[in-house]
C-alpha cells in the first residue's frame, strides 16, 4: 500500500537516473579538501590579527575577529557555495552535488543553514553522525537527514 503521505514528486532512485549517492571515502576526501582551502584563508588572516601566538593559543575562540574569521567565515563561504554551486570546491572535485532529497532540487537557504547546523550534531558523539554514511542505504549523515538532503553525482537528468 502506497503511503498517502509521500510527497508525489519524489527524487528518482539513482539507478533510474545514472546518479549515485556519494560514500563516505570520496566526501570524506572532499571535506579534507574544503578544510585546507579554509585554512588557506582563515590562517593567514589569524597570523596578521593574533602574529605567532595564534599556533600556541588553545582556546576555541580568539575573540571577536576569531569568531568571525574561524566559525562564521566558514559557515557563510560553506552555505553559499551550497546555494549559488550546490557543492563546495571538495565536493566539486569529486563530481558532487547537494541537493533536496525529496525533489532533488537546488537546497533552500533555510535547509542549507540546517544542514550547516547539522555538522555540529553529526560531530559532537564521536563523529558518529559523519560516519553514518558508510552504513546508510542512501549514503546520508546525520546532517543530512535532519536537512533533508543527499549528496549525489554522475550523469545528470536533462532538464524539463
Amino acid at each position: 500500500m502506497s503511503n498517502p503521505y509521500q510527497p508525489s514528486s519524489v527524487i528518482p532512485e539513482p539507478v533510474e537516473t545514472g546518479l549515485e549517492y556519494v560514500g563516505f571515502g570520496a566526501r570524506l576526501l572532499a571535506s579534507v579538501i574544503d578544510t585546507l582551502l579554509t585554512m588557506c584563508v582563515t590562517v593567514p588572516i589569524m597570523l596578521l590579527y593574533m602574529g605567532d601566538a595564534y599556533w600556541d593559543d588553545q582556546r576555541y575562540f580568539n575573540g571577536g575577529v576569531g569568531f568571525l574569521v574561524e566559525w562564521l567565515l566558514p559557515a557563510v563561504a560553506v552555505i553559499a557555495f551550497w546555494l549559488a554551486r550546490q557543492a563546495t570546491p571538495g565536493k566539486m572535485v569529486i563530481g558532487a552535488k547537494v541537493v533536496d532529497a525529496t525533489t532533488g532540487l537546488p537546497l533552500k537557504p533555510g535547509q542549507a543553514i540546517l544542514r550547516y547546523l547539522g555538522y555540529y550534531v553529526s560531530t559532537i558523539p564521536l563523529f558518529l553522525g559523519l560516519i553514518w554514511v558508510a552504513f546508510d542505504a542512501r549514503k546520508q549523515g546525520w546532517h543530512d537527514k535532519i536537512a533533508n538532503t543527499v549528496v549525489i553525482r554522475g550523469k545528470w537528468p536533462a532538464k524539463p
